[in-house]
């Protein structure tokens, strides 16, 4: 709604600048507004604001769903207690690092994991054992046992899958 609020404001500022142009500059404009003006802008201008008012809120509602954004297959799937518990613990120790859509996380260090290529747990566990692919940036045995497994489980069932 910002957006269209801004489009109207220049459109309005673009109305008074055609407004000045066609008067014979701005003294002339002023003139014109004082005095009445012209037929021309007797019917234009009040046709063109008529137009931009019932114009840009109707491209508006009518593009209503593009602007809430889309709504991907995971939303109306209820996570079990394991993912739910991996969730909060990806969140907790790998969302600084690694980027991954189902939960918001911009991480900037480690890779995306929604673009990898292939997430299976086996991957994932590997990779928090030995710390990454081993080259040092990603600190290994950061979650050990059942937590590593949660977060394994979890991040192979949602990597890559927000994206349509």
């Amino acid at each position: 709604m910002a957006a269209a609020a801004i489009i109207i404001a220049f459109l309005v500022l673009g109305g008074g600048v055609i407004f000045v142009a066609f008067s014979g500059g701005p003294a002339r404009a002023r003139e014109a507004y004082l005095t009445g003006g012209n037929r021309f802008f007797k019917l234009v201008l009040p046709l063109i604001y008529l137009g931009i008012g019932i114009a840009v809120p109707a491209l508006v509602i009518a593009n209503g769903k593009a602007g809430e954004g889309a709504k991907g297959h995971l939303a109306d799937v209820t996570p079990n207690k394991t993912e739910t518990k991996g969730k909060q613990l990806f969140r907790q120790t790998c969302a600084s690092c690694h980027s991954l859509a189902a939960v918001n996380a911009r991480g900037v260090t480690g890779p995306n994991l929604d673009q990898i290529g292939e997430v299976t747990q086996q991957r994932v566990l590997s990779a928090v054992r030995i710390g990454g692919t081993g080259d040092k940036r990603m600190p290994s045995g950061l979650l050990t046992g059942a937590n590593a497994e949660a977060v394994a489980t979890y991040v192979s069932k949602v990597a890559g899958q927000t994206n349509p």
